[in-house]
């Protein structure tokens, strides 16, 4: 889940972690652990995520499924995650969902430091590449590790001749090892209900050391699965090969049950706008223009949000909460209190603006819109920005999810307002499109027809019926979620 101090500006591990990049276009994040409780305040998630800063196979004319748990609620998971086939014979590996980092990489056998066992009700899986029949070492003069090098992700050494990766965090924690290549079992959904299984050839990391709070378990996955645009992701190896489409959907749960819906394709629905990609980024950026509250565009000078070295605004489901430009957050908290100051009382809560209200915040906070290029705004209802805490004398206490990132103009999009979305990441058409909607219903997946005719398959029903498991949370010892803290921070300069 994070990313090499190049690549990576958010990506998330097992453990849960969040992880925000310093210099901007490079970067990503590592996501881990969570508060427990709801005593926790959101210092310890900025902390958290200041670490870490996502159906259809052209070949077999189908919809590439993946199931998909957890819920973006840092007080019960804090991240999302599907699970993956690899290897021959296929074995199974939970990897968060990461659209901030680009690559898939998993803990290996004879790995020093990796998670042996789970808070999470998983069963973690070692991969060993001499077990797979089918695996094969990623050799240096190999095209493929070129890819990585070119971003900084890979390293070849000379005594071996190994394509190698080591990723390393600002807390000290840190992953390492080599590139192996190997098949990805693809279930595909046809016209129906018919379901085809589908293998392709994809190189992935095979990590062999963990060191700092990567080696702990309570939020631990196999590892992360970058849904990034750069060639070393695995949506970009499966466009390159002509066997799936430059595009990719989600819809996460924002409800505490959690999951959604995964696909290699394009979910259809009438209300999604899009916005162009910023070109020549590593990251999905977007060109932020503005931003309003109840209708009224804060006073926010646009250049706050102009994409740069150190400044832009960035699509990371692999980020927990949300970030705006130190510039743009202090307008953004004043409009929020301003425009509820009658109903609630303003308090602050270890130096976040909370209320404390005794109705429903949706009869109480005001509508936000982020307004992006292409005339597309993203609608954030009251809970798509604020944070429910523990109560104060018989109120509820909510308080602004958005953190600040100190002396950085970075915005990051993370799944507190991704949640409760239908997001289409179109590589091919260099937008991102989104909508609000119930994830919990079905969606219309976009596919190719054997006659070439556009063609749709309802896939929600799917995502429910192959929930990776039926306890879900409420299950896991309580004991378990007094373990929730993990940070990880960037290499180098973080942006918190």
């Amino acid at each position: 889940m994070g990313f090499p101090s190049v690549i990576f500006i958010a990506g998330a591990i097992l453990m849960s972690a969040a992880v925000v990049l310093c210099s901007f276009p490079a970067t990503l994040s590592l996501e881990r652990a969570f508060p427990s409780n709801h005593l926790e305040d959101l210092s310890q998630l900025r902390a958290r995520d200041r670490v870490r800063h996502g159906r259809k196979l052209q070949s077999s004319n189908g919809i590439v499924d993946f199931p998909v748990e957890g819920t973006y609620n840092p007080f019960r998971v804090g991240l999302y995650y599907t699970k993956l086939q690899l290897g021959s014979p296929p074995r199974d590996y939970y990897v968060q969902i990461d659209t901030g980092s680009d690559v898939l990489w998993v803990n290996c056998g004879s790995c020093n430091g990796c998670p042996e066992t789970s808070g999470l009700p998983i069963q973690l899986n070692l991969f060993d590449p001499g077990s797979s029949s089918t695996s094969q070492f990623i050799s240096c003069s190999d095209r493929r590790c070129s890819l990585g090098v070119q971003s900084s992700d890979s390293d070849c050494s000379t005594q071996n001749n190994q394509c190698s990766y080591t990723f390393q965090y600002g807390d000290g924690s840190g992953t390492s090892g080599y590139y192996v290549s190997d098949l990805l079992h693809l279930e595909t959904i046809l016209e129906g209900s018919l379901t085809q299984n589908y293998s392709a050839n994809v190189v992935f990391g095979c990590s062999t050391l963990q060191t700092g709070d990567l080696t702990k378990s309570d939020r631990a996955v196999d590892g992360i699965f970058g849904f990034g645009q750069q060639g070393m992701s695995v949506i970009s190896q499966l466009s390159s090969q002509g066997v799936a489409p430059s595009v990719f959907s989600h819809c996460l749960r924002g409800d505490d049950s959690g999951g959604g819906i995964l696909v290699i394709g394009e979910i259809v629905e009438p209300n999604i706008v899009y916005s162009p990609l910023v070109p020549s980024q590593p990251h999905y950026n977007l060109n932020l223009q503005s931003i309003s509250v109840n209708g009224q565009i804060l006073p926010i000078d646009t250049a706050v949000f102009a994409t740069s070295s150190n400044r832009g605004t960035i699509v990371d489901s692999g980020t927990t909460l949300a970030y705006l430009a130190a510039e743009a957050y202090d307008p953004f908290v004043s409009a929020i209190t301003a425009s509820v100051s009658q109903s609630v009382r303003p308090v602050v809560s270890s130096a976040n603006q909370c209320y404390l209200i005794t109705s429903s915040v949706s009869d109480i906070f005001p509508q936000v819109s982020f307004n992006f290029a292409g005339g597309a705004s993203l609608i954030l209802r009251p809970q798509d920005y604020l944070i429910q805490q523990t109560s104060v004398s018989g109120a509820a206490r909510w308080c602004i999810g958005l953190q600040k990132i100190r002396g950085s103009g970075v915005t990051i999009l993370g799944d507190l307002v991704l949640k409760d979305k239908i997001v289409v990441y179109d590589l091919g058409g260099q937008r991102i499109g989104w909508t609000n909607y119930d994830c919990s219903t079905t969606v219309n997946v976009s596919a190719t027809s054997r006659t070439g005719q556009s063609e749709y398959v309802n896939a929600g029903q799917l995502s429910d019926s192959r929930s990776l498991h039926n306890d879900r949370y409420e299950l896991i010892p309580a004991c378990m979620l007094a373990f929730l803290s993990l940070i990880i921070t960037i290499q180098g300069n973080s942006f918190l």
